[in-house]
């Protein structure tokens, strides 16, 4: 096989009396023990598999001939945001010379926004301040029953919101914009499409074209919302990419799906005093534990959010422009042949969203792609089918779509490729919360999912009702916030599953997700002395009740 190309290569095994020495020293300077072990020109390609494919995808004929030195790029990186940008400073600051290509499709309603993906411009961000908002008008409500006067009526301006938060997205655009420049990390605003193993074509919003070439490449394109396939979905609806520029109040507002984008849309619209109405398919928060995302969605229908459930619309029609308009929304029953209409200035859909991996010509270089969503399998070291070409963040296939999850692979990615780490991206135990009016925080399994893989007679599963302390004086949500503690009864109690809903969710989860990291058990938890008075604290204190055991 490398006859023909006159270089001598290194493959070693292990027969000699040092041997385990040597394959202690190549675990720790490359993460593989097994042989073959191939270095080429001083770089570790892998084992057989990783040299044959180097060798059908063209790579190792650059390797062999020396040709990697004359890349425009060691690395260029496809997908500005969270991840993306973590991996290329990252690698930059390791010596690398490293670029960014970065380009945001409009949406059908023509929304675009800047440097830094989803998270910061249309996800995270906005919609935490946007939260945060509605939270303050709860407070604003409170606050008369602690004893706060104030005679003014009350009301909130869109516009003023909308304001300040694209106007802090645009100083964090900005400054990724320089953290790039002081990394030396060359950033192109362009939509990157692969034409060979190691080159790429980037087009600008002019129509230019410009062609790169580089070592390895890194995607990390993120996903944009699906629509719905059905009359009138892009012509007249929006999704959350317009959501949180739009430059009037939605007014009266249908959001279409049970997401985590869905609730927590339709939670903050109706905080600040909208008419909201949520359409679901079948359940809320797929994937989360039930138990706790139809306590979540209990709470939004008791606050005045309604729910049209088990049905989906057919059509969306326009009965009047304007800012907002008036839309005629049809749908049918899922169980049934019922068909109903409604009317709404604002329809969102909110369904799932689909990686952004169709049109950047993986295709041409080989790069297996699952074509019902368009995520990317890769091995436990981000790496794809293709050696050099590896993928972070929302794209991966069986992998978390959040963006702390993004920034971590990122950089542990960069560290291994240049830095000589072996350290890699743990996605076990991963803390979230979803922001919907009372927040839910888990990390870990779901019920569901822990019954499925321990059986039920296996686990102990703790919990309790909540009230917290500031929610007493103005009498507000009795024994609605809830925790729950799923325990592995064959691994000594230990927390397989936290869920908690209640107020400031993600700091609460925050500090017990530390805790499962380190494999923490029920017993330890009853040893800690709780912070009072506290949410938190009320976790710790949720030993006395145990479904399995019977106890109440």
């Amino acid at each position: 096989m490398f006859g023909h190309y006159n270089v001598f290569v290194f493959i070693l095994f292990f027969f000699s009396e040092n041997g385990t020495d040597y394959q202690e020293m190549l675990l720790e300077m490359t993460g593989q023990k097994t042989v073959p072990n191939v270095f080429i020109n001083k770089t570790h390609l892998g084992g057989c598999d990783r040299t044959l494919q180097a060798h059908k995808d063209g790579s190792l004929q650059h390797l062999l001939s020396g040709e990697n030195e004359a890349y425009d790029y060691d690395l260029i990186v496809i997908g500005g945001g969270s991840g993306g940008l973590a991996c290329s400073k990252e690698a930059a600051a390791l010596g690398k010379k490293v670029m960014v290509l970065d380009y945001v499709v409009p949406t059908p309603k023509g929304t675009t926004w800047g440097l830094g993906g989803t998270c910061v411009n249309v996800g995270c961000i906005p919609k935490k301040l946007m939260h945060q908002t509605a939270l303050l008008g709860t407070a604003l409500q409170d606050a008369r029953k602690f004893g706060w006067e104030f005679d003014e009526t009350v009301k909130h301006n869109w516009d003023t919101m909308k304001t300040a938060v694209n106007s802090y997205i645009g100083s964090l655009n900005w400054g990724y914009r320089v953290a790039l420049r002081d990394k030396n990390v060359n950033y192109v605003n362009a939509y990157a499409e692969f034409l060979e193993p190691h080159k790429i074509k980037a087009v600008n919003k002019r129509g230019k074209e410009t062609f790169y070439t580089a070592d390895k490449f890194v995607l990390a394109t993120g996903e944009r919302p699906r629509y719905l396939g059905i009359p009138g979905d892009k012509e007249y609806c929006i999704t959350s990419d317009d959501l949180f520029s739009l430059p009037y109040c939605p007014g009266k507002t249908l959001l279409i799906g049970a997401s985590y984008v869905s609730l927590e849309c339709g939670g903050f619209l109706a905080g600040l005093g909208l008419d909201v109405t949520i359409m679901v398919r079948s359940i809320l928060l797929r994937g989360f534990d039930q138990d706790m995302a139809n306590r979540a969605g209990a709470h939004m229908e008791e606050h005045g959010i309604k729910f049209l459930r088990k049905y989906v619309p057919i059509k969306v029609e326009e009965l009047e422009a304007g800012t907002p308009g008036r839309l005629k929304v049809t749908a049918k029953s899922t169980e049934t042949d019922e068909i109903i209409e409604g009317e709404y200035n604002t329809v969102l859909i909110a369904v799932g969203r689909d990686a952004c991996t169709d049109k950047i010509g993986l295709d041409k270089v080989g790069v297996k792609v699952n074509p019902k969503n368009g995520k990317v399998p890769v091995n436990d070291e981000e790496q794809t089918n293709v050696p050099h070409i590896f993928a972070i963040g929302d794209i991966l296939e069986g992998k978390w779509e959040l963006t702390p999850v993004a920034i971590q692979a990122g950089k542990l990615l960069a560290r291994r490729l240049y830095g000589g780490s072996n350290v890699k991206c743990d996605y076990i135990n991963v803390p979230t919360t979803v922001f919907t009016p009372l927040e839910y925080g888990s990390c870990g399994l779901p019920e569901e999912k822990a019954i499925e893989l321990y059986g039920t007679e296996n686990l102990e599963i703790f919990h309790s009702l909540l009230w917290p302390l500031e929610f007493t004086v103005p009498s507000r949500d009795n024994n609605q916030c809830y925790a729950k503690l799923i325990c592995n009864k064959l691994d000594n109690d230990r927390v397989i599953g936290f869920h908690y809903l209640g107020p400031n969710a993600g700091e609460v989860t925050q500090g017990f997700g530390v805790a499962m990291k380190c494999g923490v058990t029920k017993e330890q938890l009853d040893g800690t002395i709780g912070i009072h008075p506290t949410c938190a604290e009320l976790v710790l204190y949720i030993c006395w009740s145990s479904r399995r055991s019977g106890l109440d």
